[in-house]
């Protein structure tokens, strides 16, 4: 212990066998066997004597990776990891493969090299904040706060996603921007392995909600070098799966259960929408809500490959995230959202139904739904209280307050209303500003009809069905 209180720094304990004229540690006859060449290994064995890496450390993955490589590329690679910066690395055997990897293909494009972060500008950040730098093969993640428990991570809401960042652009200069908007709890930047440049791109979660909605506000199209804007929004975790192709007799019950047994957790909810011609069926694809992102991204893989589902070839993939509105917007919201409306239900009825809680602007009835349009939003509230679960004709309905359209979905309405096929295949419908119905999977529009009309991709669909702009 020295004086101060501090840990004195422990150099590793080497026992040392004499192999030849030179002393080796224990681990270089293990190295031999493994089949890495000699030289290789006793380069490594030095390594392991300065005390920047155990034999531990290496995992199988990267001894193999080792073996695999020639002497000269060896050597190479084992001088470039002892120069490397080690100190913020927690997993130096991924990042041994990493840096092998890039060799490899560095050897295919010799003109590219490796930049970095300015380390004293780093360095002062880490020794102004005692955050963590966690180096690993794909990423550089700055934080979480050191006074905090890592595995209470922020909800939503708190995380902003930030693209078109210049390529040779790291911590050092986006750490001082981006915590002037809030306390940041991580800054993850994703690496390009070949290069060992930014992909353009990070995440930034932040503490409290107000830092992300700030940086949005500051940081949009700003100017972060002469000629280079970034863009930064709100990062939306998808956790919601299409699924095309299911059998139309089935039931939510019966599609839930399936699905449980074919994913491996998480899954906490089936959307499913009735047939216009039958309501005992549903109209042949399903939307799958689990708890994180991780459980919906291991089951996307997981059915991408197990096609098979209920005697059905079913297709797969990511559902179309919603921009919610902010809160600020829907406390302006004087509009009311009416589900599951049965075809006997006209505008009159919802007239008659809603005008007694106050003044309507106007109603609209959309097949099975609705929407009221008050002029005074107490009113809208009131009635929704009093009115959600109640009978509004054959059916018992659910109100809320309509959300209104985020500017992406503004611009996309137009193209969207002239999809005569929408309904058919489960496209989200827009009504003025607001919109309803579950996101709609990805539009693969590749190949041109017969006729001139656009197509979906063959096996998206069973078959190509078409629509005409």
């Amino acid at each position: 212990m020295a004086a101060n209180g501090e840990k004195a720094d422990v150099k590793p304990v080497i026992k040392t066998e004499k192999n030849g004229d030179e002393e080796r540690t224990e681990a270089y006859d293990q190295l031999i066997e493994s089949g890495i060449v000699p030289k290789v290994a006793a380069e490594l064995d030095d390594i392991y004597k300065t005390g920047l890496l155990k034999h531990e450390d290496l995992d199988k993955r990267a001894l193999d990776a080792l073996k695999e490589c020639a002497e000269e590329k060896g050597l190479a690679v084992l001088e470039q990891f002892r120069q490397s910066d080690l100190g913020h690395v927690s997993n130096k055997s991924a990042y041994l493969c990493g840096v092998m990897k890039a060799n490899r293909m560095k050897s295919h494009m010799p003109s590219i090299e490796r930049k970095g972060p300015d380390e004293a500008k780093l360095k002062e950040i880490l020794d102004r904040t005692n955050y963590k730098l966690d180096i690993t093969t794909g990423q550089r993640k700055y934080g979480p706060p050191p006074d905090c428990d890592e595995n209470d991570t922020p909800g939503a809401g708190h995380e902003v996603f930030c693209g078109k960042i210049p390529r040779d652009l790291f911590e050092d200069e986006l750490i001082p921007l981006f915590e002037k908007c809030g306390k940041i709890w991580d800054l993850r930047l994703m690496l390009d392995h070949t290069s060992g440049l930014n992909r353009g791109f990070c995440f930034v979660t932040y503490c409290d909600k107000d830092g992300a909605q700030e940086a949005v506000k500051q940081l949009d199209n700003y100017e972060i070098k002469k000629g280079n804007t970034i863009k930064v929004n709100l990062s939306v975790a998808n956790t919601r799966l299409y699924i095309g192709n299911i059998p139309k007799d089935k039931t939510k019950d019966e599609i839930l259960e399936e699905f449980q047994k074919k994913v491996e957790g998480g899954l906490i909810d089936v959307i499913i929408y009735s047939s216009s011609e039958d309501k005992k069926k549903n109209r042949g694809f399903a939307f799958l809500d689990f708890d994180s992102h991780k459980n919906a991204s291991a089951a996307k893989k997981k059915l991408t490959y197990q096609r098979k589902v209920m005697n059905c070839d079913i297709t797969v993939d990511w559902a179309d995230t919603q921009e919610e509105p902010d809160e600020e917007t829907m406390e302006k919201v004087k509009v009311l959202y009416i589900k599951n409306l049965s075809a006997d239900v006209t505008e009159d009825m919802l007239k008659e139904k809603f005008s007694p809680y106050g003044k309507l602007e106007r109603v609209k009835k959309l097949k099975d739904c609705g929407f009221a349009h008050f002029e005074e939003r107490e009113n809208a509230l009131k009635a929704m209280d009093e009115l959600n679960g109640t009978e509004i004709g054959a059916n018992q309905v659910e109100i809320s307050l309509a959300k209104p359209q985020a500017k992406a979905a503004q611009r996309r309405k137009k193209m969207r209303q002239m999809m005569n096929a929408r309904d058919r295949y489960g496209w989200y419908e827009c009504y003025d500003d607001y919109y309803f119905y579950p996101p709609p999977p990805p539009p693969h529009m590749r190949g041109r009809g017969p006729r001139g009309g656009r197509r979906y991709n063959r096996g998206y669909w069973q078959r190509p069905y078409y629509w005409w702009w």
